[in-house]
């Protein structure tokens, strides 16, 4: 089978150094106690890693910070060399993997795109004959001939993505650093990727955005701690990705997560909070229109009157999805005291897929004393529906209406 690239038992290690002399005096007195210069410490980023992309596929790299991902892309790219194991790449290679990577600080715009295509292999007159595209993709016309010393990150990502689609490539590699563009370059980037993908370019993407990697990829990798955990179709993935992930973020010892977390006055403590399913039974992975049930056990050190309890559901990067209590929701509680329990029932979970995290709180009725809060403790996460809308962040349950001049007449 044709091959773009394949990675047979890979390994790479990297050496480090811990302790180093800061001084000659402090070297020689080192070696005279057999110190040597520091300490060395074997760290591998990647372990007997194999995996094999076909020519024009188009696959994604996921994983926590650390994974290896971002070796595997310097490996391809031949930035470094693997310790043990065999890589084959057949095709001029593209690659966007670090910030400004490649650029000389002191050399303009347009300088360093000359640079770079040259690296590449690209001839003067080839360059030449692609440099005003270059340019105008990367939107740099009045900087061009500025040194990129004196660009913003924004800039530096613009250009050498530009060159990096520009040039060719027969494989392109794309590491997160898109991440830093505004939304509009973003949109543009993408754009361009399936641009590439639908002349049979073949595209390895490293990124944290799993949204994005399902639309785009016929194939995911799932890496943790230097090797291969999965790979294969990229629904199936990341459903294993996100449990994983959430088992984790569960895993961690309660007073971990409270530190710098939680606050409040203590007149009303919550003790507990499970999520549940609609039998009462704990769960943590939900499919969208599921139901789900947030129980949250509390203890009043005192009698509290009109205390309002409330949650919160943000997103895994941040958005706020909703805030719902039981003032805002007209559900008054008169006065608690002792020990309680109080439930939030979702009847159809509306959250299409992704990572979610709850907060809780009490609160007094005018809002000027918080009695305890709990800042996205508790994750749960939300796959994608097996039939139905698949895409954005929530389903609005509405309904398409067909026919008729009016409304009224609508069916």
């Amino acid at each position: 089978m044709e091959t773009a690239i394949r990675f047979d038992g890979v390994s790479k290690r990297f050496i480090l150094h811990r302790e180093r002399a800061r001084s000659f005096q402090e070297l020689a007195l080192n070696l005279l106690r057999g110190r040597g210069n520091g300490r060395r410490e074997e760290f591998w980023a990647l372990q007997d890693v194999s995996f094999g992309i076909a020519p024009g596929e188009t696959v994604g790299l996921i994983g926590p910070n650390g994974a290896g991902k971002s070796t595997v892309l310097k490996l391809i790219s031949r930035i470094i060399k693997p310790t043990s194991g065999r890589i084959e790449v057949n095709g001029r290679v593209g690659a966007l993997l670090e910030l400004g990577a490649g650029f000389h600080p002191d050399l303009t715009g347009r300088e360093n795109v000359y640079l770079n295509g040259a690296i590449l292999g690209l001839s003067r007159a080839e360059i030449q004959r692609k440099l005003d595209d270059i340019v105008a993709f990367a939107e740099l016309e009045r900087f061009i001939d500025v040194p990129v010393k004196h660009y913003s990150s924004g800039m530096y990502v613009r250009l050498g993505f530009s060159i990096a689609v520009h040039t060719e490539p027969e494989i392109l590699l794309v590491d997160e650093v898109l991440a830093v563009g505004d939304a509009a370059f973003q949109r543009k980037c993408l754009e361009r990727i399936r641009a590439l993908r639908n002349n049979g370019v073949t595209i390895l993407i490293v990124t944290h955005d799993l949204d994005a990697v399902q639309r785009n990829c016929s194939r995911l990798v799932w890496m943790n701690t230097g090797e291969v955990v999965s790979e294969g179709n990229p629904e199936s993935v990341v459903r294993q990705y996100i449990e994983w992930s959430l088992r984790r973020e569960m895993d961690h010892p309660q007073a971990e997560s409270l530190a710098g977390r939680r606050w409040g006055a203590g007149d009303i403590e919550i003790t507990q909070v499970r999520i549940l399913d609609d039998d009462g039974q704990e769960k943590s992975v939900f499919r969208t229109a599921e139901p789900m049930v947030v129980e949250i056990r509390y203890r009043a050190t005192r009698s509290v009157e009109y205390p309002v309890f409330g949650l919160a559901i943000h997103r895994s990067d941040g958005v706020h999805v909703t805030g719902p209590n039981t003032f805002v929701d007209g559900n008054c509680v008169p006065m608690v005291s002792g020990e309680g329990l109080i439930y939030y029932k979702i009847p159809s979970m509306p959250l299409l897929e992704g990572e979610y995290f709850i907060s809780v709180s009490v609160h007094d009725e005018q809002e000027t004393t918080m009695y305890d809060y709990h800042d996205r403790l508790y994750p749960f996460a939300v796959l994608k529906p097996r039939m139905g809308q698949h895409y954005g962040l929530m389903v609005f349950g509405g309904r398409w209406l067909v026919g008729g001049k009016s409304l009224g007449e609508a069916v």
